[in-house]
């Protein structure tokens, strides 16, 4: 599927979430007060560091109501008709795609951690067991599937022809230089080709749902490397809504309050690395991928 494709395919997703419109919060933060509502789309609401902040959240009067999703694909599109007021589940390059692709502007207003995106299997203790011409699943939506075959290619189990970028897809890869076969699947179906594979990258939302623990990831990318910036996990909003009050009060409970800087550690099975990257920072980081991206698409 062509990266295209796959955003007519998220966009197509939008009907799913069009019911949360009545409940939105347009104008939290704008004229202070207490007990301001501000929705926030999150994939994985039961994470350990989502009731420290509702909590901390509540101390300085703002409601926090969290809408959770099961897939990537929906909380751009919700945060763009105004349904949510803000969403936290993406990096950089998901939201350049995302914006390049949709033609939208949401931003980034804060950043929360970068996780390493580990490669797992139940039939291997170690890369090195995985078999010539198995077949190894990655995340199908462009931006994860790109540092998937990154990963990939760190464990010496593929080769890619450009030496691998954050654009590289499937066509990218050499399979007669590459030791297994790579398929693509949606972000939430990786865990369960387990059984199908002999291994799968998958996304650290889906790690505990599918009985397994960070621990056990046999291969990761380094989260420490210097161009891990634009896979900071990052809170985003509406252009107009960048400057908000509230919203920038929130990004500061999240990066700073100890319960929740534990639940991030804990849900991430201490994999997480929080970080508190500038907003310049970010922007400049999101206009030089989405600028990439563009000329990338051609």
């Amino acid at each position: 599927m062509s990266r295209q494709h796959k955003f007519i395919a998220a966009l197509a997703a939008v009907p799913l979430v069009f019911g949360l419109a009545s409940c939105a919060t347009p104008a939290a933060g704008e004229g202070g007060g207490a007990n301001e509502v501000v929705k926030i789309g999150v994939v994985g609401k039961g994470d350990a560091q989502w009731t420290a902040f509702e909590e901390a959240a509540a101390d300085e009067g703002i409601e926090v109501e969290l809408v959770d999703f099961s897939d990537y694909t929906q909380p751009n599109p919700a945060t763009t008709e105004g349904e949510l007021d803000l969403n936290q589940f993406q990096h950089i390059v998901y939201l350049a795609d995302y914006n390049v692709s949709a033609g939208e502007d949401l931003a980034p207003i804060g950043s929360t951690a970068i996780y390493p995106l580990g490669l797992y299997s139940t039939k291997y203790d170690s890369v090195k067991d995985i078999a010539k011409g198995e077949t190894v699943a990655v995340p199908n939506d462009a931006s994860n599937q790109a540092r998937a075959l990154l990963v990939l290619q760190s464990a010496g189990l593929i080769e890619l022809k450009s030496g691998g970028t954050i654009f590289s897809d499937l066509a990218d890869i050499d399979e007669s230089a590459s030791k297994v076969k790579v398929t693509a699947l949606e972000a939430s179906l990786t865990p369960t080709s387990l059984p199908d594979v002999a291994a799968a990258v998958i996304n650290n939302d889906y790690v505990a749902d599918a009985g397994l623990s960070f621990e056990d990831a046999i291969a990761q990318d380094d989260p420490a490397d210097p161009n891990a910036l634009p896979y900071v996990n990052i809170f985003a909003t509406r252009a107009e809504d960048k400057d908000n009050a509230t919203y920038l009060k929130l990004v500061e409970i999240f990066q700073t309050d100890p319960e929740v800087q534990a639940g991030l550690l804990e849900a991430s099975g201490g994999t997480g690395v929080p970080v508190q990257t500038s907003v310049p920072d970010l922007e400049e980081s999101l206009a030089k991928v989405q600028a990439d991206t563009e000329d990338f698409n051609g």
